[in-house]
């Protein structure tokens, strides 16, 4: 019996070692990774190899309100600096900012790219890296030109003395397409990202306003995967970064309500107030969301 016992338990061991060689290694990123880059204390396998958290399901019938919201988000706000540094690539290990790493998906075709104009927000239209390079929004200078060459949207075109866009430093603000909702099953307010569209504002000599050039439309569903796969800086804790895909789950970045959905062709609040006058609103579209909650409760 103690002979069969041993032989039985060589057997599950060898059986368990082949099934461990068989598993499949996830896939992870070739080039901004922490697998690729030196290890100094440990081999960070956490972030590389992390799937988004799956959306927990939601039926119509549990959904008492909802409201389509776009946030213009700057990224030179402390509360939002995780998204924009580091703003020069491959300088502090494999750490990217959220502009760089969106485009390398793009390039590398991970990621869909949608039409920025005119504001088209419903993805419908795709667009290439070479058309984000070249047209209809960009043109990089090349190593000969000094001037840059876009398309503001408004049949306006602006010249950037050699200023190229896609440069990490450039991209200081993002629009964030989202659906606020509240959900009676769970009793609580949802807010899920739908889509993020970079932005590049460049202020003209003698204008009083920014002229802003949208870099495209990306689906989050489609960047999900890649955001799980890169870590956000901690301030706190080094050891226990968390990736972009959580920072966005969780809500982390703060930004200005610029637009709500609406009867007039989803106007934006610009068109109808300026100034002060838009910052009101946009305050008065953040209570009344608020109230539309408070409401459900009763005490």
């Amino acid at each position: 019996m103690r002979i069969s016992n041993i032989f039985l338990v060589f057997g599950l061991l060898i059986v368990g070692t082949l099934s461990a060689q068989q598993q499949p290694v996830a896939a992870v990123d070739s080039a901004t990774t922490a697998l690729d880059s030196k290890i100094e204390v440990y081999q960070k396998e956490n972030i590389p190899y992390k799937k988004p958290v799956p959306y927990a399901p939601v039926r119509e019938a549990d959904i008492l309100f909802e409201y389509t919201v776009w946030r213009e988000v700057d990224l030179r706000q402390k509360q939002n600096y995780p998204l924009y540094f580091p703003t020069h690539p491959k300088t502090i290990g494999s750490r990217v900012n959220l502009f760089t790493l969106l485009m390398q998906g793009i390039e590398r075709g991970e990621i869909t790219a949608y039409h920025p104009f005119p504001s088209s927000d419903e993805f419908a239209l795709e667009i290439t890296w070479e058309d984000i390079r070249t047209n209809p929004s960009i043109q990089e200078t090349s190593k000969t030109e000094q001037q840059v060459s876009i398309y503001t949207g408004n049949d306006t075109t602006i010249f950037i003395q050699g200023k190229n866009l896609l440069d990490d430093e450039s991209i200081q603000r993002i629009v964030i397409k989202e659906k606020i909702y509240f959900d009676k099953k769970h009793s609580s307010l949802n807010i899920r990202v739908i889509g993020i569209q970079p932005v590049f504002m460049y202020l003209r000599e003698g204008a009083d306003e920014p002229a802003r050039i949208p870099v495209c439309w990306i689906y989050m569903d489609e960047a999900r995967p890649l955001l799980a796969r890169h870590a956000v800086y901690n301030d706190h804790n080094e050891a226990q970064n968390i990736s972009y895909d959580d920072f966005f789950m969780q809500h982390r970045y703060d930004g200005r309500i610029t637009k709500i959905g609406n009867v007039f062709n989803n106007r934006a609040i610009g068109e109808y107030a300026t100034g002060l006058d838009a910052l009101y609103e946009s305050e008065r579209i953040k209570q009344m969301i608020f109230d539309a909650e408070q409401d459900l409760w009763e005490y």
